[in-house]
């Protein structure tokens, strides 16, 4: 494995992936893969500023703002460095970084670290503006303490940058195939009836909590929150858990407890579906706890200045005409696009969490340039 660093300092990004996914960064992230970046970006002048946020249970979280500049447009690049357990069943480590047949292997690989070591090559050229990189060791995890620590951070130094880019995987089929603008909020609720535990045989000593929960589920699976619009889906309920955990056959159980994950567009809030799913729920059993958890909230970036410029980036690397997209799951583009106008672009997604995640080494050297040629067309435009 070569070093990152090349002639004249310039950082190669196939290298700096490798060095990142031999490092171990099972989520929450923290040490030796953060000082890799900090190695990398401190000679090209970026001051640093690493940091633990947070406490336990989600905490501490590591975190690192880079930025270089003082003048001109800010760019911001943002992501993170930790990934989820490799499973089992890899052909080889999944801390190797082995290249085999053009391909880059690795648990990280695609998700995110690839892109990570694009966008610091591509950072590291001298530049016009403000660039700065905003990486957390906790998204991959409950994400409590990482990017939104970052965004407290900067807005206690007075950092604001103009435009965001997040380099989470977003490509299909190709590199530069698609863009997300947007993404869908996500909430999860937790319900749980209780009841009062009897023998099957005299059930009017009883109180079965299992009736009531059938006929709110059945209710819920009913609904039509909305029919969607023109950048979104329609949002989407599902049935996740169900639980009663009575191993006898002759017992009425004395509680009933069921969850709900809800996808849902920028036509609804987190906070109002928690709302009208425990109004439902008490409608059948008036006792029930309901109990939600908001992820994150609709967002778009409407189709302007910031998807213009990747687009045109993507289109003379690759000759791909990309499209704009708020489909696929959360990311912490919920949290950074209450900053400035964000969205996300990186690798092809289809290895990503899976055993051998993979990247084609061309694309990560594209998907450089394509970085480098946005950072040149965002501080021009300033």
């Amino acid at each position: 494995m070569s070093s990152p660093l090349g002639d004249a300092g310039v950082i190669d990004p196939v290298a700096l992936a490798q060095a990142l996914i031999a490092t171990d960064s099972v989520t929450p992230a923290s040490g030796a893969v953060f000082d890799l970046i900090e190695a990398a970006l401190v000679p090209h002048g970026f001051e640093i500023d690493r940091f633990f946020a947070g406490e336990a249970p989600d905490g501490p979280v590591e975190n690192i703002l880079a930025v270089r500049g003082t003048t001109g447009p800010h760019l911001a690049f943002a992501g993170h460095l930790d990934v989820v357990p490799p499973g089992e069943g890899w052909s080889a480590s999944p801390w190797s970084a082995e290249i085999r047949g053009g391909l880059l292997y690795g648990r990280g690989a695609v998700d995110m670290k690839g892109a990570v070591a694009a966008f610091v090559a591509a950072a590291v050229a001298p530049s016009s503006g403000i660039v700065s990189l905003i990486l957390t060791g906790d998204e991959e995890g409950p994400a409590t303490y990482g990017t939104r620590a970052l965004i407290d951070r900067m807005a206690d130094i007075g950092i604001a940058p103009d435009l965001c880019l997040v380099g989470e995987p977003t490509s299909s089929a190709r590199l530069g195939d698609t863009i997300k603008i947007g993404r869908r909020g996500s909430v999860n609720i937790w319900i749980e009836i209780p009841g009062r535990q009897g023998h099957v045989a005299y059930p009017h000593l009883a109180d079965n909590p299992i009736t009531r929960l059938v006929a709110a589920l059945a209710e819920i699976e009913g609904l039509i929150l909305d029919d969607g619009n023109a950048w979104f889906q329609a949002s989407n309920i599902e049935i996740t858990d169900l639980a009663v955990n009575n191993p006898a056959t002759n017992v009425i159980p004395g509680h009933a407890a069921a969850r709900l994950s809800i996808r849902f567009n920028d036509e609804q809030r987190g906070d109002a579906l928690v709302a009208r799913i425990t109004d439902l729920v008490r409608g059948h059993a008036p006792e029930a706890t309901v109990t939600g958890r908001v992820s994150g909230e609709a967002f778009l970036t409407q189709p302007g200045r910031l998807s213009t410029m990747v687009a045109e980036a993507i289109e003379a690397r690759t000759g791909l005409v990309a499209e704009l997209s708020t489909t696929g799951g959360t990311s912490d583009a919920r949290f950074l696009s209450r900053l400035c106008p964000t969205v996300e672009f990186g690798l092809v997604n289809a290895t990503m969490h899976q055993v051998d995640e993979a990247v084609a080494v061309e694309d990560l050297l594209a998907l450089t340039d394509i970085y480098a040629d946005i950072i040149r067309r965002a501080h021009a435009a300033g």
